[in-house]
């Protein structure tokens, strides 16, 4: 039922035109919450300037193009993206071009830097064996200037000093302070002191600040597992004294399993594994690396990444409560650890904005120019591509797979579960052409037509198994098979769709004749995240030629993307009866009669009906009192509500009749009906520790990575 109603949703799309926008994730709640991550598709690296009202983000691209995106905002919620800093790398160098068996995986350009100083915007980030580069403007949508520093100079954060001066700092461990020419012709000579030694477990990826006359520098460090440190000092060249600001904040997500390889990490032949899955791992799935900004009303907030599974690494939006002269993340009573849902910032004008996408990710290919969510792999070769007659053609180029495919159109996928659906026409492809919709990834794999011999195939390719799928879908040579739909005889047109489920590492493709029916072809692909490309999974539209020829040309249309999770309107149970099913036992909650929380026999199957249920078994029933903005009571159905007295230890947590007593939760999404409880009070989640035998507690500080620490639970709707 799921993909029948996921087919006519994107038939519907396809219909009236791909720049019908669906539903696409949002972080605003549209209840004056918001719900991490801010983007639920990659932004590495991400650095944070407020100018006036307005807020810009700048995040990594590696070797795509157009590079170094900058998105920007009035909520620091909801985002768009503004520009690009560049349209193509302007080396004359053919590994970023894919020319000549040279590639930049895994390199191109990253960590950026955003500063705004002298009437003018600057980013500064690092190119691999290029050196520091620099892009100003003074107007954030361009034109860009770009500035070649060199120097080895990289994962920096930029100061522009209260006396002119312009300080960079830099290296991991190790960390440095060079001064910069303000011309950005590059660094001063004789400047590059150590302000940080060796040994201080400081890390990599810099910001500094100055506030209130004393120099913050907030750093990220992955061994043995992502964390983010704060070094203050009273002048730049130190002495410093450090603090961690945020630790094992994984939002309940634990790592993804790595690639794992041996050989040219592009080509076939070689053996791939995707390691073993360990759900109590952390890795760097914990919030670290990233910028920190305050507001029009002196508020500040973090914005940091983490490692999202196959997705990438996205952005997340985290409170900061200043404590001793640190910023720490999060709130009073559980600093460190930061909310998946919380207000959103309180800043003057914003109340009438509606949430929204930062991208638009649907595309009919009927402008003169592409949406800003497309990036190229690596420069393209623009004499073979075009926007035509409401498609995008791509003329095939020699290749023996796709990722040394040249002109291979990307964007991120997005999750946690989406399916991108495109059109392919394949009249125009000739012998040795392959065309249609892949995963850039490492591995990769793809869907699509290969024309040999004047036949057509249907194929589809896992490089993970080195396996390929085949479907002829011509007779005899030259001719189409009769059984063939008279449009695909007439105009080649055959739809392609790539599903994934990436909070669970899995994908898999269809393909539709008639583009009502779709049907699977191949497995189910396990996905990964790895440090090779520094990329998650990436749809690809490509065409290119494994004959060592320029072939034909394949040409696409009505790009859409379906995103069933999107829409989260209705995803807290209010006025519903439910049980309350603790992840770490998989018990139901239990109001006692004793007047405490504690839990039930295990859950096996659905929960019985409420109507004859026996008064002992309605202690295991509850109900949400709705409080506006995401804030619920807790009331169980014999009418009692949950309340907290003393610390929130063990047994503090009870019951009561009065509703004036009960304690206020804000709820936290986690989507598939699974939530935490974190009291608006103290900042902390009811809790079960699942090995104690204890009561119910709200000392929880939140998820762990495997969401089995007692305080994630499931709802399930009884009546």
């Amino acid at each position: 039922m799921k993909r029948i109603v996921l087919t006519l949703m994107a038939f519907c799309l396809l219909t009236l035109g791909a720049e019908a926008q669906t539903a696409s994730w949002t972080a605003d709640n549209g209840n004056g919450t918001y719900t991490n991550p801010l983007l639920y598709d990659e932004f590495s690296d991400p650095d944070v300037i407020r100018v006036g009202d307005d807020y810009y983000l700048a995040g990594t691209t590696m070797h795509a193009v157009p590079g170094l995106v900058i998105l920007h905002s009035k909520d620091l919620v909801n985002w768009e993206n503004v520009s690009y800093c560049f349209d193509r790398f302007d080396f004359d160098d053919d590994a970023f071009s894919l020319k000549n068996g040279k590639e930049v995986y895994g390199q191109g350009i990253w960590a950026p830097c955003i500063r705004y100083a002298n009437g003018q915007f600057y980013l500064f980030s690092n190119i691999n064996g290029k050196g520091l580069q620099c892009y100003t403007s003074k107007d954030i949508k361009g034109p860009w200037k770009h500035h070649n520093m060199q120097g080895r100079i990289y994962d920096l954060g930029v100061l522009f000093d209260d006396d002119g001066k312009i300080y960079a700092i830099h290296g991991y461990g190790e960390v440095h302070c060079t001064e910069l020419k303000p011309d950005m012709s590059g660094p001063v000579e004789g400047t590059d002191r150590v302000i940080i030694p060796n040994g201080s477990a400081v890390g990599e990826g810099h910001h500094m600040y100055k506030i209130n006359g004393m120099y913050y520098l907030i750093s990220t460090d992955y061994r043995p597992n992502g964390r983010t440190i704060c070094s203050r000092s009273k002048s730049i060249w130190g002495p410093y004294e450090q603090c961690t600001i945020t630790a094992d904040e994984t939002f309940g997500y634990h790592a993804a399993p790595l690639t794992e390889w041996r050989g040219r990490i592009v080509d076939d032949g070689h053996p791939f594994r995707i390691g073993n899955l360990d759900v109590n791992a952390t890795a760097c799935t914990n919030i670290h690396q990233g910028g920190i900004v305050q507001t029009q009303k002196g508020d500040w907030y973090a914005l940091l990444m983490m490692d999202f599974h196959s997705i990438g690494r996205t952005v997340t939006l985290a409170p900061i409560t200043w404590k001793d002269g640190w910023p720490m993340l999060g709130l009073e009573g559980n600093l460190g650890r930061a909310p998946r849902t919380w207000m959103k910032p309180d800043i003057p004008g914003t109340e009438n904005i509606k949430p929204h996408a930062a991208y638009n990710r649907n595309e009919d290919f009927n402008g003169k120019t592409l949406g800003r969510v497309w990036q190229w792999n690596h420069n393209p070769d623009d004499t073979k591509w075009a926007l035509k007659g409401g498609k995008l053609r791509l003329n095939s180029m020699p290749s023996k797979q796709l990722m040394w495919a040249r002109n291979t159109l990307t964007q991120r996928v997005i999750g946690p579960r989406s399916t991108m659906t495109v059109e392919l026409y394949t009249k125009g492809m000739k012998d040795g052409d392959v065309a249609g919709l892949g995963n850039i990834n490492i591995p990769c794999s793809w869907i699509g037509i290969v024309k040999e011999g004047g036949k057509l195939s249907l194929r589809c390719f896992e490089q993970l198994k080195n396996d390929t799928v085949v479907v002829d879908l011509t007779g005899k040579a030259g001719k189409w098979s009769a059984e063939l739909p008279q449009t695909f005889r007439k105009d080649g047109k055959i739809w392609l769709r790539l599903s994934g489920d990436y909070d669970n590492n899995m994908a898999h493709y269809e393909y539709s004749l008639d583009g009502m029916e779709f049907k699977q072809l191949g497995g189910n692909m396990q996905l990964s995240y790895q440090l090779t490309t520094f990329q998650g999974s990436r749809a690809a539209l490509f065409a290119f030629n494994i004959k060592g020829a320029n072939g034909g040309f394949a040409e696409f249309d009505n790009f859409v993307t379906v995103e069933p999770d999107a829409d989260r309107s209705n995803n807290i149970p209010y006025n519903k009866v439910i049980q309350i099913i603790n992840l770490a036992n998989n018990r139901p909650m239990n109001a006692l009669p004793h007047g405490m929380l504690y839990d039930s026999a295990p859950m096996r199957g659905l929960p019985a009906g409420t109507k004859n249920a026996k008064a002992s078994e309605k202690e295991t029933y509850f109900r949400l009192i709705d409080k506006g903005n995401g804030k619920v009571l807790l009331q169980c159905l014999d009418g009692r509500y949950v309340t907290v007295t003393g610390f929130g230890l063990p047994g503090d947590v009870k019951l009561t009749k009065d509703e004036s007593k009960a304690e206020e939760f804000l709820w936290q999404d986690y989507l598939n009906q699974e939530f935490m409880l974190m009291s608006t009070r103290t900042h902390t989640y009811i809790t079960k520790h699942p090995t104690t035998g204890s009561p119910y507690s709200m000392d929880g500080k939140g998820a762990d990575p495997a969401r089995k620490n007692g305080s994630v639970f499931k709802y399930v709707v009884v009546e």
